[in-house]
């Protein structure tokens, strides 16, 4: 297993350095103030589910305050997770957390029926998973090549992890979602459930919410079949506009109410820029 470096004068200079007390940091992460500070000394370590809440409460990116050597195991996807082992059997709907428990352990692997939803509640592509269950077995198995996010929580893991600043907590991408809906859309537990996959979905408002949040594209939390839709009813609207087949008509009025500010843009240029001339089979009016 490789486990995460955990250094306690570390973490005691960085919560001082972002003015936190031991107290505020105790009830972020549901321990007692003597906890964190037993941390700090290094007479124990925190149990390694809680390091990424830890990270995000100290406003550091999770590898760069703790950082590991080597590529991860499934004990580890599911600390950086932020999973207690006796949480598996709640994601997997077991009647005890076994599965997991026995595949970390080295001594059974994990079903083929569990193997999407647990690489889906940890953020993380089912080859990563498979990859890293192998090395809870002492095998070695190189990480798969990097690959694009495709699910909300591998998404909203990438983009925390490549934070240029502090990483967001759950709490203030919640207050950055509902201050951009102009409503209370998401609750941080809400927030924290898209996040490690434990709900798969958002409504629109709240995908716009995050990406507002994060600085990104709309269509960077859209799934890829969404996309491509999207371009295919673009392309398919402006080639109707070059041919002729549609004129005078915006494109709000086409029905094409999948499409982006963005695209709109771009489709109704086009329109505008048609009106402006005569096309090929059409009354011109002269």
């Amino acid at each position: 297993m490789a486990a995460r470096t955990v250094d306690g004068q570390r973490i005691r200079a960085v919560r001082r350095s972002a003015d936190l007390t031991q107290d505020f940091v105790a009830a972020e992460l549901g321990v007692s103030p003597s906890a964190v500070a037993n941390w700090e000394k290094g007479t124990t370590a925190p149990d390694p589910w809680k390091l990424p809440a830890l990270a995000r409460t100290l406003g550091r990116n999770l590898d760069e305050l703790f950082p590991r050597q080597g590529p991860p195991d499934l004990g580890d996807l599911r600390g950086d997770a932020g999973f207690a082992q006796y949480e598996m059997a709640q994601i997997l709907g077991t009647k005890s957390e076994g599965p997991v428990a026995n595949a970390e352990r080295g001594k059974r692997r994990l079903s083929g029926k569990f193997v999407e939803p647990l690489a889906t509640a940890y953020g993380v592509s089912v080859e990563r998973l498979l990859a890293a269950q192998e090395r809870s077995f002492g095998l070695d198995a190189p990480e798969p090549d990097d690959e694009m996010p495709t699910t909300l929580a591998e998404k909203m893991k990438y983009l925390l992890e490549n934070s240029d600043g502090p990483a967001l907590s759950d709490a203030e991408i919640a207050e950055a979602v509902n201050r951009f809906a102009g409503a209370a859309v998401i609750s941080e537990a809400g927030v924290r459930d898209l996040r490690t996959g434990a709900v798969t979905e958002a409504s629109p408002v709240v995908l716009e919410g995050l990406s507002a949040a994060f600085g990104v594209t709309a269509l960077f939390f859209r799934s890829s079949e969404a996309v491509a839709q999207q371009v295919a009813e673009g392309l398919t609207l402006l080639a109707h506009v070059k041919s002729g087949t549609i004129r005078g008509l915006k494109g709000r009025q086409l029905g094409a109410e999948g499409l982006s500010d963005d695209v709109m843009a771009l489709i109704n240029g086009f329109v505008a820029e048609m009106e402006q001339k005569s096309l090929p089979g059409t009354d011109d009016g002269k």
